[in-house]
């Protein structure tokens, strides 16, 4: 009976100290979000955490205890992802709905800044820019990348060598990439062909963007491509030789169903990279090329693509609250774009 009275009090006391990391936790979160400057937030996070963790090792199991020791472990990645990465996103959210100015929130303006943005032409325009350029970059990468990996999977002599070469634009950094391919655009290709360049204007400008991500990318895509071909058994593409199938029938009756899970890591990486763009499309371009005449207004940031233009809402224009709003609804369009991707290629890898 005192045994069971001793594991009812142990219980209580993991409850009370349980409850009250997760206030300390919850208070932390709510002076960081209020904008306070007082100096205890980071100890009252850190405070936070440790006594719910020991709410949860004064519970009397032996799973929960075990349960810890696994939380333990992999205490340091999650407490990162978590400040680095959930916290901010709820934060941000939050700030969406704000006129926050970067430093603090002077008020609460509801859904303003998600109906200004919609009203800019900029800002439209680069959503439908975005769209088109992760359109033809998964087909083009995709289709690229499985090729040099059909290649790159024969008896061909200095194999290593192709592998490595169709690799390497993919180590150089995107910022170092577009400067190079802008000097190769403008200096290089004008003088050699006697045209003008490819980024005076914004549909051409946007060419050579694609030109430059698929010659970035498409290494990457192709050594994932490799990894799929080589793991198709041998035994399957002799049988089928022997039953008289010719190179065509192999690749698309055996090859490209065995590897349809590759198909799909391969198609949701070129999807989130591409929406994401960012750095080639400001080293090479930096958002400029005119057009004339969407929705009634004069744009003149022709190329500048989504995430470009969040980060010149907030740093160009300083309007961090307006840049909140729309890395938001970023968030929301990729995550839903990638959600239908996976789930539908899913569905095509169990017909296949």
């Amino acid at each position: 009976m005192k045994n069971g009275e001793f594991t009812v009090g142990r219980k209580l006391g993991s409850y009370a100290v349980l409850i009250c990391g997760i206030v300390l936790l919850v208070a932390a979160l709510v002076m960081d979000f209020s904008g306070s400057q007082n100096a205890a937030r980071g100890p009252l996070l850190v405070a936070g955490m440790l006594v719910t963790i020991a709410g949860i090792y004064l519970f009397p199991t032996l799973k929960h205890h075990r349960a810890l020791v696994y939380g333990i472990f992999l205490f340091p990645l999650l407490f990162t992802f978590a400040v680095t990465v959930i916290i901010p996103l709820i934060e941000g959210i939050g700030y969406s709905f704000t006129d926050w100015d970067g430093v603090r929130v002077k008020g609460f303006v509801g859904f303003e800044n998600y109906a200004r943005m919609f009203r800019s032409a900029d800002f439209v325009w680069s959503i439908l820019i975005t769209f088109i350029f992760v359109f033809v970059n998964v087909i083009l990468v995709n289709l690229i990348g499985f090729l040099l990996a059909l290649l790159c999977t024969t008896k061909i002599k200095a194999l290593g060598f192709f592998r490595a070469a169709y690799f390497l634009p993919n180590l150089i950094g995107g910022i170092v990439l577009g400067y190079i391919w802008k000097f190769i655009f403008n200096e290089v290709l004008t003088k050699m062909l006697g045209t003008v360049s490819l980024l005076n204007a914004s549909g051409t400008a946007l060419m050579a963007i694609i030109i430059v991500y698929i010659w970035q990318y498409g290494g990457y895509i192709m050594l994932i491509y490799i990894t799929g071909l080589t793991g198709v058994p041998q035994d399957t593409i002799e049988a089928a030789a022997i039953d008289g199938a010719n190179a065509w029938q192999t690749l698309t009756q055996i090859k490209i169903p065995m590897i349809a899970p590759t198909i799909t890591i391969c198609t949701f990486l070129t999807l989130t990279s591409a929406f994401k763009q960012f750095d080639v499309n400001l080293a090479l371009t930096n958002g400029t090329g005119s057009v004339a005449n969407f929705m009634g207004q004069y744009i003149t940031n022709g190329t500048e693509m989504l995430a470009l233009n969040i980060y010149s809402t907030a740093v160009s224009e300083n309007n961090y609250a307006l840049s909140q709003a729309k890395a938001v609804l970023f968030f929301i369009i990729l995550a839903i774009v990638s959600i239908i991707q996976v789930r539908t290629s899913n569905k095509k890898e169990v017909s296949l």
